[in-house]
């Protein structure tokens, strides 16, 4: 901690011992590092089948089919009915799980706490496209929310049930879903219940499967990009989603004892701005409260902070509104703090951005580093933010600040130190 930090009273430390990350650069957290080291050959969204021959400017960051090795759509996991969101998460928190090496005892005790904002809507949605399933069958698998084909209630937002059933956890399951923050305040629950002793391991997450609704839906707000995510670029035309799943594993100092970890979650914080049900805040009150507010938590100053990675949707109003704030938060300092742009890499992933976030979190603090942005063809004016381009630059500062903001004013912020022991 630097001298001009601030000072909060001392707070139990929340780990990470274990990360996965199923995405469109690969099916595990190592290639989704791979993926981020090679700026300059990222992968590109494509058509989705079905919709982009009626939505035209439409495109998404997809999961290849059988990434995860498992059968079914995009590898949706180890059962077929599991729908396309459960089946990513499920292999994601298997990776997390093998990589923090939690044996069975202490997978059994785990919480399970899962952030997405549609949920399995695309089961739905598949049995209706083709018009071989009535309304309320669930196509492709997993729950729509209505009538199963049998008769039966499902519900749409069951991935952090599916995850914790498959894997035999018995601790609180909970699963969150506001929109593109949802993962965020997953997380900030996830360390709550860590704080407050209710657990001492948790599978916390985010996943998303393709779903048409809110990508035609950002198309009909003229929010869809019809090329490439590209924020803070001056000729971007709106954000473009991605699918997948980033699951981490928080433990307690007690349960972490032993273990090799990538750091800890230094501080989280939620605001709400309820300015307008799509549109951001134009003064960005609540997006500097809740920045400083975790920054608070973690007892940490703008100058401590090595990277910031944005919420920066490529949409006009966020990039430059979110510029605007982190100059009020950082001050001096924002002008020379790096920041990563990782929807340029993967899209917008929605409720799962935030754990997506901080998986990457992870891992620069792991490896020490800042992997180069994608290259900014049209740097904006308007946001002149600092975006290194020309290979990795040194985590210089072992803490890494992460925004996440969501329809309806929700916004997160988490500090994420990389001291690794």
């Amino acid at each position: 901690m630097s001298p001009s930090s601030p000072t909060t009273p001392t707070t139990p430390d929340v780990f990470v011992t274990g990360i996965g990350a199923i995405s469109c650069l690969g099916g595990s957290a190592s290639e989704f590092w791979t993926g981020l080291k090679a700026a300059a050959a990222t992968a590109r969204p494509t058509p989705v089948p079905g919709l982009t021959e009626r939505v035209p400017d439409v495109l998404a960051y997809q999961v290849a089919d059988g990434t995860t090795g498992s059968a079914g759509p995009a590898g949706v996991g180890a059962r077929a009915d599991l729908g396309r969101a459960a089946g990513v998460a499920l292999a994601a928190a298997r990776e997390a799980v093998a990589d923090a090496g939690l044996g069975s005892r202490e997978l059994a005790g785990a919480a399970v706490v899962i952030g997405t904002a549609v949920g399995e809507s695309g089961g739905r949605e598949s049995g209706d496209r083709d018009g071989s399933t009535g309304a309320g069958s669930t196509g492709d698998g997993g729950g729509d929310g209505g009538d199963g084909g049998d008769g039966g209630w499902e519900p749409m937002f069951s991935v952090a049930a599916s995850v914790g059933g498959e894997l035999g956890t018995f601790g609180t399951n909970i699963s969150v879903s506001n929109a593109c923050a949802a993962s965020g305040y997953a997380l900030s629950v996830a360390v709550d219940l860590i704080r407050r002793g209710e657990a001492d391991t948790v599978l916390l997450g985010g996943a998303e499967g393709i779903s048409w609704v809110p990508l035609a839906s950002f198309s009909r707000l003229g929010a869809a990009d019809p090329e490439t995510c590209r924020p803070f670029d001056a000729e971007r035309r709106g954000t473009v989603f991605g699918e997948g799943a980033a699951v981490l594993v928080l433990q307690s100092a007690r349960a972490a004892a032993g273990r090799r970890t990538y750091g800890r979650v230094l501080g989280t914080a939620w605001s709400c701005d309820a300015h307008h049900p799509t549109a951001p805040d134009p003064g960005g009150e609540q997006l500097v409260r809740v920045a400083r507010a975790a920054l608070d938590e973690a007892a940490r100053g703008p100058g401590d902070i090595g990277c910031v990675i944005p919420h920066g949707t490529g949409t006009r109003q966020n990039d430059v509104i979110e510029h605007q704030v982190l100059h009020e938060v950082l001050g001096e300092h924002a002008a020379r703090t790096p920041l990563f742009s990782l929807k340029a890499f993967i899209g917008h992933t929605a409720g799962a951005a935030a754990a997506f976030a901080a998986v990457s979190a992870a891992l620069m603090a792991r490896h020490g580093e800042i992997p180069a942005n994608v290259p900014l063809a049209h740097p904006d004016p308007e946001c002149p933010v600092l975006l290194p381009q020309d290979g990795p630059t040194a985590l210089e500062r072992p803490n890494v600040l992460v925004n996440a903001y969501a329809f309806g004013g929700s916004n997160f912020t988490m500090v994420f130190g990389g001291e690794a022991r």
